[in-house]
């Protein structure tokens, strides 16, 4: 590729925070397809300074955790590498819901760099969730506006096994009890905890669509 083609080439930034690798294989996919476009990607990943541990080491200690996210507790991260900083012609930032909001790690993002970061930019939000997701993103969208960021609609990736047992299925999974038994009666109505190959293909579709059309300006 020429010096001048590389001075033109389109450029994401993804900053993503992910516990249980749901949202990182979401956002392999996703800069995948912007990549078959030729837009250059750069992933963030938002590191904990204290991160949690997995499996939790009993129920007591994931209802804890479950109830500081419902409040909304922040969870410090690294300080940001010098590329977030750089020029980029949209900001995506990645996530999952917790206890209805974002996860500690970002919001921790949000009230310490949101503004220097996505502050006057295009940002999309991807979500990854169990179910309830709006309150997440209504509250990163108030921020990201307060910012004076334009945001676009978000990308939502519901885990797609049914109620009750998506939600069995995430305590039995971080509590490192899942039933391994492929024939047993919970895991014919669970078959396997987070996304489906399905979502994770729609994500790769998403990163096609994006790139098309920042390239296209």
């Amino acid at each position: 590729m020429s010096t001048a083609a590389m001075t033109m080439a389109k450029r994401v930034l993804i900053i993503y925070y992910s516990f249980t690798q749901q949202t990182r294989l979401l956002v392999k996919r996703f800069s995948q397809g912007l990549e078959q476009q030729g837009v250059e990607v750069v992933a963030e990943r938002l590191l904990p300074v204290a991160p949690y541990e997995l499996p939790f080491r009993s129920v007591l200690r994931l209802v804890a955790v479950m109830a500081r996210t419902f409040f909304r507790h922040r969870d410090r991260i690294e300080p940001l590498s010098d590329r977030c900083y750089e020029s980029y012609d949209r900001i995506v930032i990645a996530g999952p819901t917790w206890s209805y909001n974002p996860s500690g790690p970002v919001l921790d993002f949000m009230d310490r760099y949101a503004e220097k970061i996505c502050g006057n930019r295009d940002v999309t939000v991807i979500i990854s969730a169990r179910s309830y997701w709006r309150l997440n993103y209504f509250s990163m969208r108030k921020t990201l506006l307060k910012c004076g960021a334009k945001v676009t609609p978000p990308m939502v990736f519901e885990h797609p096994t049914k109620e009750p047992f998506r939600f069995v299925g995430l305590i039995m999974q971080l509590t490192g009890r899942m039933v391994r038994k492929e024939s047993s009666w919970f895991r014919r109505h669970y078959p396997g905890y987070g996304h489906s190959r399905e979502q994770f293909a729609l994500a790769f579709e998403q990163g096609v669509e994006m790139g098309r059309k920042i390239t296209a300006k």
